[in-house]
């Protein structure tokens, strides 16, 4: 009935299950990223629960009555032989959302849960915490405040021997931080972050990714940055965080992906991170996505296969990179913006690696990817200017490239950012070699230019560039005046 780990009737595996919810997690996120999302996780199997199972999946009970609530109430209070079998009704019925808020205003209903949660008898102990499980995934807070006489009973339960209850008490306290404010101040007095750090140590991968999901839920809370980070880095949490992201490959991929968010979450979220370096998760982390790559197949674009061979580190990092970006360009288009963005921070004020690029030949791979995507033109773009900003002999480098012929097309998107990235890094090209200029005009740059003169956000950008390839053969160009007459 609950049998996540046994697997359904139907086939599936506990890793099969583990990574759909995985799966279904990913677009969760990008979602809360985007739109501010709240996302619950369910440890139900994907068919309805045993009472519901002739419905099929995905179907949710009609909305009890007040009396037919209060009727399953009194039947988990009695003292029968029953009580299970009234429980899983209870747990059934509790799948709808108007019959939640119903039982949770009941006088009693949250107290007769916790007493029976706490029972001796283990199976009562299980159908009650899954009744609660079903409260906390509400997405109407009052419910999950409902719970909060519970949490502390949450907590000790971390360190029973059950490790079903263990999952199941994880994943209910990851939906109710979440959701409540209220939930989130009563758990860190209990002491929530130090039975983590001790949860954390778990050799079940199952406790390790529920473990991270309830640090990613309070880690992505509005006061993280001042009342849960602090206690996170505080903790011995971090370092076991880092072990499981670059063991992943070894010790469990659901629990390394939960634990990278966390990082992410913290790194993005706290100004100083003077404790995760002293940790070492710079190498840490470079050696994990090297390891990455070095699996990636031989058949790898040409030369990419450098990551292999090459010497230092740095280099090794970028080519690893690319290998990444050309692996999951099509099945996972997410990775390319990141990797992009990290691409971006590593050539933004670091030479070496504007030189590293050229010299591994990486500028051609580089360039196919100008058209990936809306947001990955922007950051390929970003990154081309970055190395045109290190002067002349980079811009001639790049121009050795069929770069402006690439240019040209995106001068004619309608995405202001993409053309006002590419009007950047044409007016870097123009200003270290003015000869660029010229070949922009003979391939009808000048056209492309002259189309955005009426564009508020572009129209002066566009200007100086016109100004810029009309000027006469040798003559000095704006900026250069400037320069000349202010030395």
């Amino acid at each position: 009935m609950w049998g996540r780990r046994r697997g359904r009737r139907g086939g599936r595996s506990a890793e099969e299950l583990r990574v759909r919810r995985r799966e279904r997690e990913a677009a969760l996120r990008k979602a809360r990223r985007q739109e501010q999302l709240v996302s619950k996780r369910l440890l139900r199997e994907d068919s309805a629960a045993e009472e519901g199972a002739q419905h099929g999946a995905d179907v949710v009970p009609d909305p009890l009555s007040e009396d037919e609530v209060l009727e399953l109430l009194r039947g988990v209070q009695r003292g029968s032989e029953d009580r299970k079998r009234s429980l899983g009704r209870l747990r059934w019925a509790l799948q709808n959302e108007e019959t939640q808020q119903k039982f949770v205003r009941l006088d009693g209903s949250i107290r007769t849960l916790t007493g029976l949660f706490t029972s001796s008898l283990a199976d009562l102990q299980l159908e009650a915490a899954r009744c609660l499980h079903e409260l906390s995934h509400s997405s109407v807070p009052a419910v999950a405040e409902a719970c909060l006489p519970v949490t502390s009973y949450l907590l000790t339960y971390l360190s029973g021997h059950s490790l079903e209850l263990t999952e199941l008490c994880l994943y209910t306290l990851g939906n109710l931080v979440v959701e409540s404010e209220a939930v989130r101040k009563q758990l860190l007095p209990q002491g929530i972050i130090p039975v983590l750090a001790s949860c954390i140590q778990s050799p079940h991968e199952a406790v390790l990714e529920g473990v991270g999901y309830v640090l990613s839920q309070l880690l992505q809370a509005k006061e993280a940055p001042t009342e849960i980070i602090p206690l996170v880095l505080d903790s011995a949490l971090p370092q076991h965080m880092l072990q499981l992201v670059c063991s992943g490959l070894k010790a469990g991929m659901g629990a390394a992906v939960e634990f990278a968010w966390c990082l992410h979450y913290i790194i993005c979220r706290h100004k100083d991170n003077v404790q995760l370096l002293a940790l070492g998760a710079v190498p840490a982390l470079t050696s994990l996505l090297l390891d990455l790559a070095s699996q990636i197949p031989q058949d790898a674009p040409e030369g990419l296969e450098l990551v292999r061979g090459c010497q230092r580190p740095d280099a090794r990092l970028l080519v690893a990179l690319f290998l990444v970006l050309q692996r999951f360009l099509r099945q996972h288009p997410f990775l390319v913006q990141e990797c992009l963005w990290l691409l971006n921070n590593l050539t933004a004020d670091d030479p070496f690696f504007c030189s590293a690029l050229l010299s591994l030949d990486l500028l051609p791979a580089l360039l196919q990817l100008l058209t990936c995507s809306q947001m990955g033109t922007v950051l390929v773009l970003t990154v081309l200017c970055n190395m045109a900003e290190k002067g002349q002999f980079q811009c001639q480098r790049l121009l050795q490239q069929p770069l402006l012929a690439q240019l040209l097309p995106l001068l004619t998107l309608p995405d202001p950012e993409a053309v006002g990235q590419c009007l950047e890094l044409l007016h870097l090209l123009f200003l270290h070699c003015p000869e660029a200029a010229a070949d922009f005009t003979r391939q009808g740059g000048h056209r492309a230019l002259e189309q955005h003169q009426s564009t508020p956000e572009l129209q002066e950008r566009a200007q100086a560039l016109l100004d810029m390839v009309r000027q006469p053969p040798g003559a000095p160009s704006a900026c250069q005046a400037t320069l000349a007459a202010s030395s």
